[in-house]
């Protein structure tokens, strides 16, 4: 299963929140072919979770699938516990379990509004605290958003969650960096998935007209980001936000 191209993560244990599909499974088969034990998080898919680590398992991987809402704090730090009885360790957590609703400002509810955070914020908040009492160094990753910083229509609660994330990366990284934890963030733009170009062509058609690469994101770009971060080549980057969007934020916005 190791890929020889990619940083060696043998010996280390990864935990990816919501990965079960889309950019999250992306980033699960990512670290395993970089070496590492993957801790595969779901909250109610839990097959699209064991299809994940019957993949990794497959290419001579090591993996197991861990259940558990995030929206609960108790939960969170119950998966951590969870993960370092598997595995004995925790090295790397990658938190990108979140939802991405469209919905209009005006009128939100604000029971939408606090489902967003928790389950986008918080989480990583919580996941990120109970991994720092479990690790001896290492990497927490959280996965954010170029809408952190360009605010688009039917987004408000999701874009404020992602800024937040940001700058929650920033804070842990000045907290926990004595104790040689690193905490990044990875914004990626839009990733493909399949139907994509069939439910929003207009939108597509937009982002690679916009993107000087010309193409969507794909799940292994975010992932090799991650992987990067996690690993001793990114030993002195911390606090810092990593943008893999195909250049698309640096398109004229007049």
């Amino acid at each position: 299963m190791r890929d020889p191209a990619l940083p060696d993560l043998t010996g280390t244990t990864a935990l990816v929140t919501g990965a079960g599909g889309g950019i999250g499974r992306g980033i699960a088969l990512r670290f395993a072919e970089a070496g590492s034990a993957v801790a595969v998080h779901c909250n109610t898919h839990r097959q699209a979770a064991d299809d994940v680590v019957a993949a990794i398992e497959s290419g001579g991987g090591k993996a197991a699938a861990f259940a558990a809402d995030l929206s609960a704090d108790d939960a969170c730090h119950g998966l951590v516990r969870a993960v370092v009885e598997w595995s004995g360790q925790l090295d790397t957590l990658v938190n990108n379990a979140g939802i991405q609703p469209v919905e209009p400002l005006a009128g939100m509810p604000v029971t939408r509004w606090r489902a967003m955070l928790d389950t986008n914020l918080t989480s990583a908040f919580s996941c990120t605290q109970a991994a720092a009492e479990v690790m001896t160094g290492g990497s927490v990753i959280h996965i954010a958003s170029i809408e952190a910083t360009q605010p688009t229509p039917g987004h408000a609660h999701y874009s404020t969650a992602k800024a937040a994330l940001v700058m929650h990366a920033r804070n842990a990284a000045l907290e926990y960096g004595p104790r040689g934890i690193r905490v990044n963030a990875v914004s990626p733009g839009l990733v493909d998935r399949p139907g994509l170009a069939e439910d929003w062509p207009d939108g597509v058609r937009r982002w690679r007209d916009a993107a000087p690469l010309t193409r969507l994101g794909t799940p292994a770009d975010v992932a090799n980001a991650c992987v990067f971060l996690a690993s001793p080549l990114a030993a002195w980057v911390t606090g810092h936000n990593l943008v893999v969007d195909g250049g698309v934020s640096a398109h004229p916005t007049w």
